[in-house]
């Protein structure tokens, strides 16, 4: 296994990175708000479910006792 000097790695880290293509402003910002929207509605989503589960489990436990 070649052994590369941390010189060398860091040239080839810089060489790499200059082929990234980075994001727009306005990409990140879009990508920034969808998530911010999805989350909020699986959130809200997932209340609902919680909440009606709790409650179909609260009656069948009201039924017991």
């Amino acid at each position: 296994m070649a052994k590369t000097s941390p010189g060398e790695f860091f040239r080839q880290v810089r060489a790499e990175t200059a082929k990234v293509v980075w994001p727009t402003r306005k990409e990140v910002m879009m990508t920034a708000v969808l998530v911010v929207i999805m989350t909020t509605i699986l959130g809200l989503f997932f209340f609902g479910v919680d909440s009606a589960f709790s409650a179909i489990v609260r009656n069948l436990i009201a039924l017991i006792s």
